[in-house]
């Protein structure tokens, strides 16, 4: 099980996708106190892995703190970064701190094209810069990349660097319109540019050493069945049944990119949220409309339900839109 915690607002970056449309911080961020109680909710509840994002969490005072305190809880602690701010020094506290991973975003090959999509000159060799540091400080990283028209064809050309660099892993985040993405919805995958994506990740994957893994985007478990590949993952989406989203000032959501508020762990303590919460319980009866509802792989798939919360204007137990397949139909690549 899975959490993230987007623990501020705060961001020096000015992504044209940025789902939590970070900038400012926020007034009523969670307190470091608040935040370790959250913590202790967190691990009681049977959550393993806690990632620590924003915004960009690096920029709140208490972050090593937090870090600590989580893995004394028994959390592994990872982190979704710019890796803009890392420097040697940073980078040896957050490894002395019990961070096990860092996830640092990097969007293309090409400096000013990565520069262009998160708003800020300089912010590539910044990220390869803070990835270098990692990999001095001995913090596996991972690059984490959001594909969308203007890169779909460099995918592989980043797994090569993410290689070249020492990375552990390479995770393809596919556009969700939320928050600021919803002003480049345009620019989004279409569905037979989303499954053929998908096909090359994963053909990609048996060519690597390192983990090549596609994030909202579900349907890569159904594609890597039918290609014959063991996947160590169980589902493709875990929204509500193994992960959720704490928001700065402490709503939970059952993903960062479904802006549907579950509650609010300062008016009712997490646990409870997690246990008893009705948009947990029915996210968890697999109920989906339709096609997802009666998928030959509804099991290990479970389709987007942020992308079908967008996309019908808000129903996230509607049919995921962008899935080509068709039960009993196989998807001719």
């Amino acid at each position: 099980m899975i959490i993230s915690w987007n623990t501020t607002r705060q961001c020096h970056l000015k992504c044209k996708h940025c789902y939590r449309d970070a900038g400012e911080k926020e007034n009523n961020e969670l307190s470091t106190e608040e935040g370790k109680t959250l913590i202790e909710e967190i691990a009681n509840s049977g959550f393993k892995i806690l990632v620590l994002s924003g915004g960009e969490p690096l920029l709140r005072d208490d972050i090593f703190d937090l870090t600590s305190h989580a893995a004394a809880c028994g959390l592994r602690p990872v982190f979704g970064t710019t890796g803009t701010t890392i420097t040697p020094p940073v980078a040896r506290k957050l490894k002395q701190s019990g961070a096990v991973r860092i996830g640092i975003s990097l969007d293309s090959i090409n400096p000013e094209a990565h520069d262009q999509f998160r708003g800020v000159p300089g912010a590539w060799e910044q990220a390869i810069r803070g990835m270098k540091y990692c990999f001095d400080a001995d913090l596996p990283f991972q690059i984490h990349t959001t594909v969308v028209e203007h890169n779909y064809h460099e995918v592989e050309a980043i797994t090569d660097l993410a290689v070249s660099l020492g990375a552990a892993a390479h995770h393809v985040f596919f556009l969700v319109p939320t928050g600021r993405a919803k002003d480049i919805e345009s620019e989004a995958l279409r569905e037979k540019q989303y499954e053929h994506l998908l096909h090359r990740i994963l053909k990609k994957q048996q060519e690597v050493s390192i983990e090549l893994k596609p994030t909202c985007a579900p349907q890569f478990m159904r594609i890597a069945k039918q290609m014959g590949m063991e996947m160590r993952f169980t589902k493709g989406c875990l929204a509500g049944t193994a992960y959720c989203c704490i928001l700065p000032a402490g709503d939970v959501h059952p993903c960062p990119y479904l802006p549907v508020k579950v509650g609010n762990v300062r008016e009712q303590p997490f646990s409870d949220i997690w246990r008893e919460a009705e948009i947990f319980k029915q996210l968890r009866s697999e109920k989906f409309g339709g096609k997802c509802g009666t998928c030959d792989y509804k099991d290990i798939c479970s389709g987007c339900r942020a992308r079908a919360y967008y996309y019908t204007n808000g129903d996230y137990m509607a049919e995921d839109p962008w899935c080509l397949y068709r039960r009993g139909i196989s998807v001719d690549q």
